[in-house]
């Protein structure tokens, strides 16, 4: 069964940066697509970035500019990070990591729903 654990947020002031990291346990042994997404209060959950541990190019959400970059785990590592820089108060949001299902490449139109393992999350607030 695989577990995610995300951990990096805080609070920021506004141009600053984080760098989150999900931590994966379990099943690591396996491919996954994982992704990430964040939900402000009051909104809907939107997605962020995602990349395959097995390679290949990281897909972003189209309102991504360059500010963000996700990373896949490699030679052994068992974590995957997103690295935010000039952060805006609206990038203040609960950031959540997340694992796609087994033999899924992040391939398509990689909603929500394509994911079925999710960290709790972690906060980010941008002020």
């Amino acid at each position: 069964h695989v577990q995610l654990v995300e951990s990096g947020g805080g609070s920021v002031q506004a141009g600053g940066s984080l760098r989150l990291s999900c931590e994966l346990s379990g099943n690591t042994y396996s491919r996954h697509c994982l992704g990430w997404f964040r939900q402000a209060p009051g909104k809907e959950r939107e997605r962020v970035a995602a990349v395959y541990t097995g390679g290949g190019t990281p897909r972003y959400a189209a309102f991504m500019s360059d500010r963000f970059t996700i990373s896949a785990p490699h030679n052994g590592e068992s974590a995957t990070f997103l690295q935010m820089t000039n952060l805006t108060p609206d990038d203040t949001a609960l950031y959540t990591c997340a694992a796609g299902k087994l033999g899924w490449t992040c391939a398509g139109d990689w909603k929500a729903s394509d994911f079925e393992h999710w960290g709790r999350g972690t906060q980010v607030t941008v002020s």
